[in-house]
């Protein structure tokens, strides 16, 4: 029965979702989960430059995979013929996998799972089972999108987000460091909750962002870094559009980082597990130690770039 009265909940707000049309999940590995289930894969060929949590949630589920390597301009270095149940899972490293190098990479391995965790403005295609992740670009606690046409026939509780938003309210009022322990506390928990369509909460908030401004002030901050560090940097990279950071390769990322830190600067190590896994003259170990993703969301403007440059450059002199 609908409750009648009482105090005011959360609004609804505007609900203009930037990918409506795509199935809406709780998280980008439970997408995942939902590709291996509904296509019946088993076997997933996944790259060694890549976030422990996929690796993860396949040994809990049973699910064999084998590494592969990337190539400098991040490509996969591949020569398998996928057999029938195998994919190929390919991560577009910061949007550096346009429309054309999608296409032949379908043309060439066919069975691919598509990992847009860092390109959420780049639209899927056909034929191309594609992952997105909400919190990788916005603030909300969960989410992801998935173009799919496989259908999974099971019955998927709709998810619950309402207590892993401490850190996204906390940050909005405070600071990110104040909440830093509430936002590991919230991945850590996001890690271990079961497949679900995405939450009412999450459905909300993403359909209340002004998508058109945030992809603009991305492609304008992406700009203004690339030309001031473009002759700098050994990256021989391709704008994205609605770029998720600007990939800096440096000599000692490690250090700079904790130097940046100091200044309130805060520079993702993306992924701290290939250190582990990865030895350290591979071009994996080099990518995770060395590159900074530098900041160029729709939180900042160029004057906020400009400082960012500064203090980087100061860093690197």
């Amino acid at each position: 029965m609908k409750e009648i009265g009482g105090y005011f909940g959360m609004e609804d707000l505007v609900s203009k979702e930037f990918y409506s049309d795509l199935l809406a999940l709780n998280s980008g590995s439970n997408a995942l989960l939902y590709l291996l289930k509904a296509r019946k894969i088993k076997k997933l060929y996944i790259p060694y430059y890549l976030c422990d949590s996929v690796s993860i949630l396949l040994r809990h589920h049973g699910y064999e995979f084998e590494y592969y390597h990337v190539d400098q301009e991040f490509q996969p270095i591949f020569d398998k013929e996928l057999e029938q149940g195998e994919y190929l899972y390919i991560v577009n490293l910061y949007g550096q996998f346009t429309q054309e190098k999608t296409l032949a990479l379908q043309k060439h391995y066919g069975q691919l799972i598509l990992d847009h965790s860092q390109a959420f403005f780049q639209k899927p295609l056909e034929g191309i089972d594609t992952i997105y992740s909400c919190r990788k670009f916005f603030g909300v606690p969960d989410g992801s999108y998935l173009a799919t046409d496989a259908v999974l026939h099971e019955t998927i509780e709709q998810d619950i987000s309402k207590d892993r938003m401490a850190h996204i309210l906390g940050r909005y009022e405070g600071t990110a460091s104040e909440y830093y322990a509430d936002f590991r506390n919230s991945n850590d928990i996001l890690g271990e909750v079961p497949l679900r369509t995405m939450s009412k909460l999450t459905h909300n908030l993403m359909g209340a962002v002004d998508y058109e401004k945030a992809g603009r002030i991305r492609n304008e901050n992406y700009a203004y870094l690339e030309k001031q560090f473009d002759e700098a940097n050994p990256l021989k990279l391709t704008m994205p559009e609605g770029a998720f950071a600007y990939p800096l390769l440096v000599e000692d990322g490690i250090p700079v980082r904790n130097l940046l830190a100091e200044q309130k600067i805060y520079i993702p190590l993306l992924w701290p597990n290939v250190l582990d896994e990865c030895p350290e003259e591979s071009i994996e170990y080099q990518y995770a130690a060395n590159i900074l993703p530098l900041p160029c969301d729709q939180r900042y403007g160029i004057e906020d770039m400009a400082y960012l440059v500064e203090m980087v450059k100061k860093q690197l002199d």
